[in-house]
């Protein structure tokens, strides 16, 4: 007897990577804002939340990072593409972080001392790749609570992996701690998105004992 799907399932169902969009649609900045915002929620790394945006919604812009994408036609025809960048000093936000923590009474004073003292002294000591390694992680899981709000708001998306990072960092001037992670178009699907297969769930899946 099969199981009814909840609203989460079907929304994830109907989640579809979208690369034909249509031109001309605007979404709202404060729309996309929201959407970030909400999807900050999402867990980090001793809670460092190394993700920052920088969102590109100018067609002048997009059309000319559609060149450092590697010529994918959704970064120049999208509503927007929304860049999420890691920052590798995410350790020194520990104490803004777990000050607010106790603020909002979310720990105790001396857990959130402990909290900042674990963050900055280990992870001053992993190397800038170890840092980001980790950045990349927590950049994977906000982006799946971004494409999902967004389509849980009627807008479709696309996950980007394959960019010139480099190209993309110096044309932004971003900083040497942050490092571009992943590329998300968002717009409205100009036609239907195709269905992808998956692995057979026993090929995948198995218990300790």
């Amino acid at each position: 007897m099969s199981q009814q799907k909840s609203a989460l399932e079907k929304l994830m169902d109907e989640r579809k990577s979208v690369r034909k969009y249509e031109p001309g649609v605007t979404i709202p900045r404060e729309t996309i804002q929201h959407i970030l915002q909400q999807a900050t929620s999402a867990p980090s790394s001793s809670n460092l939340q190394p993700w920052r945006f920088l969102v590109i919604d100018d067609q002048e812009q997009k059309k000319e990072l559609r060149i450092a994408g590697f010529n994918q036609e959704q970064i120049e025809t999208s509503s927007a593409i929304i860049a999420v960048i890691g920052d590798i000093e995410m350790y020194k936000n520990a104490k803004q972080i777990n000050d607010l923590n106790v603020e909002l009474g979310y720990m105790p004073r001396e857990i959130a001392d402990m909290m900042i003292s674990n963050s900055e002294a280990s992870y001053s000591n992993f190397s800038d790749a170890e840092r980001s390694n980790i950045a990349h992680l927590d950049s994977g899981l906000i982006s799946m609570q971004i494409v999902l709000l967004a389509k849980d708001m009627g807008y479709d998306t696309v996950i980007m992996g394959g960019f010139d990072k480099a190209a993309f960092a110096k044309r932004y001037e971003l900083p040497a701690n942050e490092v571009p992670m992943i590329l998300i178009a968002i717009g409205k699907a100009a036609m239907p998105a195709r269905n992808s297969s998956r692995l057979p769930f026993d090929q995948i899946i198995r218990f300790s004992s």
